[in-house]
């Protein structure tokens, strides 16, 4: 699904955020990707979002080649994978049936197939009886379940969370984390950016860490600290 091959980052101002970075990742896994600010974690997912090229080496991901990847392929590239951010990111001026709808619009889907589609996935999430809702009506929990029923509705291979429960409390934090870990049993591979210490060391997956660049770490049923 995901491999890395030698990757290194240099940013202009000679900034070192990624050094030599060897890592894959099969399809179906569920992967933390945890370090302390500022280690490179950003950087490596702005690299598989194709947001940034690598200084050096190569990446792929579901057999594209990211380096050989033509400026006008990668709005295809980027519709199949789901994305989840902290901050929600969503169309203020839309509800939450529209917000959802919007990811199949931008892909070309059928009036039927959305109509269809989208109470499928807000079910999916818990908001079957709010989809006539703007985010303004929502509570953080509520807006990051649109946000990942939007991730999702296109089936992709890969889900990228940025921090997704760094602005929820504990117990929301925790719900959402329920509906990620079904949407991984139902084939979706998960790579989820995190400080969540206590999410971390709970679940038991596998755990990537990265300090100053390199991996630190890379450890099934791993935890989040750097002890041994």
């Amino acid at each position: 699904m995901i491999k890395f091959e030698n990757v290194t980052k240099v940013y202009n101002n000679n900034v070192l955020a990624l050094s030599n970075v060897n890592v894959e990742i099969d399809n179906g896994e569920f992967v933390f990707l945890v370090g302390p600010s500022g280690a490179g974690k950003s950087t490596f997912i702005k690299i598989l979002l194709k947001e940034i090229d690598p200084s050096n080496g190569k990446i792929t991901v579901n057999n594209i080649s990211l380096t050989s990847l033509k400026r006008k392929e990668i709005p295809y590239y980027r519709r199949k994978i789901g994305v989840v951010f902290q901050d929600f990111r969503l169309i203020p001026s839309l509800n939450v049936y529209e917000n959802v709808a919007f990811a199949m619009r931008v892909t070309g889907a059928s009036s039927r197939e959305i109509r269809k589609k989208v109470p499928t996935v807000l079910a999916l999430v818990g908001l079957s009886k709010k989809y006539r809702a703007f985010p303004h009506e929502l509570s953080g929990g509520e807006q990051q379940r649109v946000s990942l029923a939007r991730a999702i509705v296109n089936n992709p291979a890969l889900l990228i969370a940025d921090e997704p429960t760094g602005n929820l409390d504990p117990d929301t934090a925790l719900e959402i984390m329920d509906i990620l870990q079904d949407i991984n049993r139902a084939g979706t591979t998960i790579l989820m950016a995190t400080h969540a210490k206590d999410i971390v060391d709970a679940m038991k997956k596998r755990v990537i860490a990265i300090e100053k660049g390199t991996i630190a770490r890379d450890e099934q049923r791993g935890r989040y600290g750097y002890e041994d």
